[in-house]
């Protein structure tokens, strides 16, 4: 069977973690197609069709929900966003129930995100059908990782060796644990930047370097990982001010010049500007990469879609 028709060999994708190379780049490599697909003027196709994806949100999103739905349609998925502010959900119906009331509808796809670390992957034990995760509290953010991944291949043309900078609240970020999972899996240098009450205690055994100077952590880095400061996360004080913050720890271009001289500006969004990046890096079309992160997003979910459903559209 040729690689572009292989199963995958997971039922579901909750995480990095546990993820061969070979499977990223499994899907990193038919997400490299999806990229040439959706910069055409038709940009779908009905691999998908008959098949149901529902997206189930239970914090608020844009990018990430905005992008799985149009992966879905692209693919031509009949899509149902369900809006967890409106449904019963919030007249007490725990997750198990909701599950299993989503279970009785036979969904085919199951998009989730939650503020509850775990909760997706006690949802997927729960339905008959693929779940993604996409993000669960601070634990993972797999597609995430995977849309950075894809970003830093195509405008590195490799991951393996390169030095990956990843700065600020690391301890709140989901997008964090996903990428120093991936970036070691696939054989880069991880560092992790930051106040030493926004690094996580023992962040050195996930396979990383710590630092708390963001020029001394920056020196030589291929690639600068900016992080949103999760405000709404935060109870008590992690750091005196926010300008204080962006003296110490916003990527500026003089903080910047401690990098390579050619190295890739990322962020996942939403960006606070001024907070954790002044805004003339941000929209540096020469070094920064953020919007095309955003363009990566959606073909990495639509490559992950296909890949998660190849097994029952052989059997259909």
């Amino acid at each position: 069977m040729s690689s572009e028709n292989a199963s995958f060999p997971h039922p579901h994708l909750l995480g990095i973690e546990g993820l061969k190379e070979a499977e990223i780049t499994q899907i990193l490599d038919l997400a490299d197609q999806y990229v040439d697909q959706n910069r055409r003027t038709n940009k779908k196709k009905d691999l998908l069709e008959g098949l149901t994806q529902i997206n189930l949100f239970f914090e608020n999103s844009t990018r990430t929900r905005m992008s799985f739905e149009l992966a879905g349609k692209r693919l031509g998925a009949d899509v149902i966003n369900m809006s967890t502010s409106t449904s019963s959900i919030k007249k007490g119906e725990t997750l198990i129930d909701t599950a299993s009331t989503l279970n009785a509808m036979r969904p085919d796809l199951l998009v989730v995100r939650h503020g509850s670390s775990g909760a997706v992957k006690l949802l997927s034990r729960k339905v008959d059908c693929a779940v993604i995760n996409a993000g669960d509290g601070k634990h993972e953010h797999p597609t995430q990782a995977l849309l950075d991944a894809l970003t830093i291949r195509r405008r590195k043309g490799r991951l393996a060796r390169l030095s990956v900078a990843i700065c600020g609240d690391v301890l709140h970020s989901r997008v964090a644990r996903s990428n120093i999972h991936l970036l070691n899996i696939m054989g880069a240098r991880v560092r992790l930047i930051g106040p030493p009450t926004l690094i996580p205690s023992g962040a050195e055994r996930l396979g990383a370097e710590i630092f708390y100077d963001m020029e001394e952590g920056l020196k030589d880095c291929d690639i600068v990982m900016m992080l949103r400061l999760q405000t709404e996360r935060m109870h008590g004080g992690y750091f005196p001010t926010v300008s204080e913050y962006f003296s110490l720890y916003g990527l500026d271009y003089e903080k910047l010049a401690a990098a390579k001289e050619d190295a890739l500006i990322m962020h996942p969004g939403p960006m606070n500007r001024g907070v954790e990046i002044d805004a003339a890096v941000a929209d540096d079309l020469t070094r920064s990469a953020i919007q095309e992160q955003v363009e990566m997003g959606v073909a990495v979910r639509m490559a992950c879609l296909d890949l998660l459903t190849r097994d029952k559209r052989r059997e259909s």
